[in-house]
């Protein structure tokens, strides 16, 4: 077990220890799939020689690591990469800290290339969207991993779409570094504003349950209406005073789920880290926290950026092979150079917090059409992303046929350009070639 804690300054010191001098600053790439049989296009079950299990052993033989929990395998690992397993059957790279986009987007296509492999051999595919856009929540499998089942009791009566987030929604989340208390507050602050210009930009999810919603990204949405009090974006981020300690505030006054003794989970629903930190948790009597607790606890909030010892930038919805470098490339610029950051912050720096949460609540219906201080939201998708490619010019990481990471942003660029989104592309095809018909999209649009 790692350090006890037995005060509120211990766990203000784990999130100062993420400081890191810029020369060590990384970049991680996360991403969710669904995984579907081909067969009839359904969702996989954990168990039986096609199931999730299965897929998750496959990926033994390129040298991951099974993590077990009661025999069974719900998760890999390899170095500091791991595959996760979402509750619904989703499937999750959690890529390695890298030092450039150029090796991140290097690590996505092979994990891809590995994952087509396996699953091509088990009659099953998969398939990059924010929201699953045929099978509704009924008949999702739910994967046996025991923080679901504490998870699954909580967010039953958590917004009216707690559960459908859970089983149904897939992102690209982008992990970064800070240097100071200060670069975290400015880096937290432009990640949580410019949100709704990662959701426009990546809007891919117009479907649910076989039909057009009216969202371009369903799963922004259905996020936004899941537990308001651990999700969204936080007023006290743009308040004076934010720090560590005011982050750290914010995450102990969140009910807990659960804690870890032993490789099982025990069910903490709803009691106080704080009375946990005085040895009077019900579900732990007499017994205190260490920081594996705390780290646990945290991967129980969910705002649209967190902070943990690093910084993750968490609302993009889930997208094909080509476009799962782009994002980490949009926010590399941003936030790695203190020009792009300098210029960025100041031309959001007169945004109300409740103007922030209003462009929120919009986006997910007219993404880059938002109109937004009078002007549609593209305009301003093409500023900064013009100031991201610029930050990643001045980084100067080059791969070896002479490539700066801005080539990663051209998707995006295209996007801004014309206006139309992803899902908008797919509602073309629903409306034309797919005869209003959900299916072909899992020929088309599958890794």
């Amino acid at each position: 077990m790692s350090t006890v804690v037995s005060d509120r300054s211990q766990l203000v010191a784990f999130h100062e220890d993420g400081c890191k001098p810029p020369g060590q600053w990384r970049i991680g790439t996360e991403h969710e799939k669904l995984v579907y049989r081909i067969s009839d296009l359904a969702p996989v079950p954990y168990e039986g020689e096609g199931g999730i299990g299965a897929l998750l052993q496959g990926f033994t033989r390129f040298g991951w690591d099974p993590v077990y929990e009661q025999d069974r395998v719900v998760g890999l690992s390899k170095g500091t990469a791991t595959i996760a397993l979402e509750p619904g059957g989703q499937l999750e790279l959690s890529g390695a800290p890298l030092d450039t986009i150029h090796e991140t987007c290097a690590e996505v296509s092979e994990h891809l290339r590995q994952a087509k492999e396996v699953a091509g051999e088990l009659g099953v595919s998969l398939i990059g969207l924010g929201y699953q856009p045929k099978w509704p929540r009924s008949a999702v499998p739910w994967m046996p991993k025991g923080r679901y089942t504490a998870m699954r009791r909580h967010m039953a009566g958590a917004g009216r779409h707690g559960l459908d987030m859970m089983a149904q929604t897939c992102s690209v989340q982008v992990n970064l570094d800070y240097a100071s208390e200060q670069d975290m507050v400015r880096k937290y602050r432009l990640g949580l504003a410019l949100q709704p210009v990662a959701i426009a930009l990546t809007a891919n999810s117009p479907f649910c349950q076989g039909r057009p919603t009216d969202y371009l990204s369903y799963r922004s949405h259905v996020w936004q209406h899941t537990d308001p009090a651990r999700c969204g974006i936080p007023r006290f981020v743009f308040e004076a005073g934010m720090g560590f300690e005011r982050f750290v505030d914010y995450a102990l006054d969140l009910p807990m789920f659960f804690v870890v003794r032993d490789g099982r989970y025990i069910d903490a629903t709803g009691q106080s880290f704080r009375d946990f930190l005085r040895g009077r948790l019900p579900a732990l009597p007499g017994e205190q926290p260490s920081l594996d607790d705390w780290a646990l606890h945290l991967t129980t909030v969910y705002p649209e950026v967190r902070l943990k010892q690093l910084l993750e930038l968490r609302g993009a919805d889930g997208g094909p092979w080509g476009r799962l470098c782009a994002l980490p490339a949009f926010w590399t610029g941003l936030l790695y150079d203190d020009a792009a950051l300098s210029g960025a912050s100041d031309r959001i720096g007169d945004w109300s917090h409740a103007e922030i949460i209003d462009l929120y609540q919009r986006v997910p219906v007219h993404a880059l059409e938002t109109e937004f201080r009078g002007q549609p939201l593209r305009e301003l998708a093409l500023e900064l992303l013009t100031v991201s490619r610029e930050g990643l010019r001045r980084r100067d990481r080059r791969q070896h046929e002479g490539h700066d990471e801005s080539r990663y942003l051209a998707d995006l660029f295209a996007i801004a350009e014309t206006g139309q989104t992803p899902a908008q592309t797919l509602l073309q095809a629903y409306y034309g070639r797919w005869r209003q018909d959900v299916d072909p999209v899992f020929r088309e649009y599958c890794y």
